[in-house]
């Protein structure tokens, strides 16, 4: 097949593709709409298919307008690499990077990128928070340079990198009664009701793992996709719940819940940053995925030493004498 489809018209189809609309596609191009209307009316005689129907006023892409999408994107990135590479030869930092997250990340995700474009201040970020479901269609549609999730995707060929640990802790209100106690099982828990995160959800996915193993059935009152809304939901005292260490208050003990002791918990999860198999990284792209890395690993360590700080004492007797009882 012949087509002759020009790099420009790519990226009005793209926009097209991202905006839903011609105008706004237009817009994005610095373009008239009539202009934007002709061209894609060529590309798709060029391709010899309908692209997309308007139906109220939206526009939605044909199954060959959705293939001409994404390699409309592969081919936008490419180039895009392209020019961030031949900026590094020259000795350049700049361009955009594109991460998209599950929302549980969002409590560490934006500190990370802080550190990072405080040391390449020309980088533009572009940060897409959703829930684990939105991140990996946008993982399967290749729309960013790397991807945040704690549960990724096994029917996908992905690069995979753990990069940091994502505790999940049971939480409840601080006046609940099981609160001080200690060596808690999950058959104590019978009686309780469960507030959880909604399903799909990379917590949920682990906790239901966890409580199908221990052959714990929860009695469950709400389903919710918020963290803060599980949280203040816990704390009015509408039940127990599953939460990411994350998302609990870096000084537990001023958090607004409690972190209860049970058996298996903290159930151990770790972050993951992914991308497609097979994918060339940019140079920004490979150069945030490396500070992540480096991040990571000063965090755990901090971690580990405010652990150690806090670790209670072990006495032992003195030599010479027997150990009072």
């Amino acid at each position: 097949m012949d087509m002759m489809i020009s790099f420009r018209q790519l990226r009005l189809f793209l926009a097209l593709a991202d905006t839903g609309s011609v105008s706004a596609a237009a817009r994005s191009l610095h373009v008239t709409q009539p202009t934007a209307s002709m061209q894609l009316r060529d590309i798709a005689e060029s391709v010899g298919l309908p692209l997309y129907d308007v139906i109220s006023r939206r526009v939605h892409l044909t199954e060959a307008g959705r293939e001409l999408a994404r390699t409309a994107r592969t081919i936008a990135g490419e180039w895009e690499r392209f020019g961030q590479t031949i900026d590094a030869m020259k000795g350049l930092t700049r361009g955009r990077l594109r991460v998209a997250v599950v929302s549980t990340a969002k409590y560490f995700v934006p500190r990370l990128l802080g550190s990072f474009c405080a040391a390449h201040p020309e980088i533009d970020i572009s940060l897409e928070v959703l829930n684990r479901d939105g991140v990996v269609q946008r993982l399967r549609d290749n729309l960013d340079d790397l991807y945040i999730m704690s549960m990724p995707p096994t029917d996908s060929a992905l690069e995979d990198q753990v990069f940091m640990p994502n505790p999940l802790m049971m939480i409840a209100p601080r006046s609940h009664p099981l609160a001080k106690r200690r060596n808690i099982s999950l058959q104590q828990l019978s009686a309780e009701r469960f507030i959880l995160r909604e399903g799909g959800s990379g917590t949920r996915m682990a906790v239901d793992a966890h409580f199908k193993k221990s052959r714990f059935s929860p009695s469950l009152r709400l389903e919710l996709g918020s963290n803060e809304a599980i949280k203040q939901a816990v704390a009015g005292g509408l039940g127990i719940a599953v939460l990411s260490r994350h998302a609990l208050n870096d000084r537990l003990d001023d958090d607004v819940v409690a972190v209860l002791d049970i058996e298996g918990f903290p159930l151990a999860s770790q972050w993951h940053v992914v991308y497609p198999k097979g994918k060339q990284l940019s140079p920004i792209a490979r150069v945030f995925n490396a500070h992540l890395q480096e991040q990571s690993q000063r965090w755990s360590g901090k971690a580990e030493k405010r652990r150690q700080k806090t670790a209670r004492p072990i006495t032992t007797a003195r030599r010479g004498r027997a150990p009072q009882t």
